[in-house]
């Protein structure tokens, strides 16, 4: 039976101040968890302890920082130490054209925060779900992690690796109470574009156009339903699309103008 309320959790929630991360941290607040949301922008992150009071640490960190995850998840206060479900959300795509002309350091940065920074993030936070007996390790990877596309190199590989890592994860934990999830969205209209696009909206916009994408929240139901499920169902790969998307990350019924 899926539970609704997770009044005994404490979920931590990465790249929590925009997008899927945002809305998630919203969905298991509001049943009842105590939410850590880590992001980058500390206004952000004001804004969403003004929002939902109570019930929520908000942490400032980037994930490209691996000395910072060290020193802070080591250190949570008390009220908030005793983790039981993370969602590694926090990622980004910026391959800004094809591979032969990509800049050195957008391949650093996406890999830097899709891979080490979840990487760390999970060698920190799994020790204790295995001590205390519960958790549950949820990922957010993307269908571009199995269709590759041009102009698409190394975020596509970024979340091939969180594929491939989040499946050996849960076949190193079968022996163990603690599950690992991974959840691959299509195309789905948040700050992605915005932030591959550098600020132009109108090119960011151009992603979505002719379609109906996905949203936030869409996600965010996905990882709520994933960690709902019994402690003895594993939601191994869950993949959302839109319905006008085909299988590949570039693959659409766009409307007519």
């Amino acid at each position: 039976m899926l539970r609704s309320e997770f009044q005994d959790e404490i979920v931590l929630v990465t790249g929590a101040t925009a997008g899927f991360g945002l809305a998630t941290a919203r969905k298991f607040h509001g049943a009842g968890a105590r939410v850590v949301a880590i992001g980058r922008r500390q206004d952000r992150l004001d804004a969403l302890q003004d929002e939902m009071g109570d019930r929520l640490l908000p942490l400032a960190l980037d994930l490209a920082d691996t000395a910072a995850i060290a020193r802070e998840i080591d250190h949570l206060p008390k009220d908030y130490r005793d983790l039981s479900i993370v969602v590694n959300n926090a990622g980004f795509g910026i391959d800004r054209g094809t591979a032969q002309a990509a800049r050195l350091a957008d391949w650093d940065d996406m890999v830097n925060v899709n891979i080490r920074g979840l990487l760390h993030m999970t060698h920190h936070t799994l020790p204790g779900m295995l001590e205390r007996g519960r958790g549950q390790i949820i990922n957010i990877g993307s269908v571009a992690g199995r269709a590759v596309a041009p102009t698409n190199a190394v975020y596509s590989a970024t979340k091939s690796f969180v594929l491939q890592f989040t499946k050996a994860l849960k076949t190193d934990l079968i022996g163990t109470p603690v599950r690992a999830s991974y959840i691959a969205p299509g195309a789905a209209e948040t700050e992605f574009s915005l932030v591959r696009w550098q600020g132009d909206e109108a090119r960011a916009a151009g992603a979505y156009a002719g379609y109906q994408p996905l949203t936030a929240e869409d996600i965010a139901e996905a990882v709520f339903f994933t960690a709902a499920m019994p402690a003895h169902v594993d939601v191994t790969e869950l993949e959302l699309m839109p319905h006008q998307q085909g299988f590949g990350p570039r693959i659409f019924a766009r409307d007519p103008k």
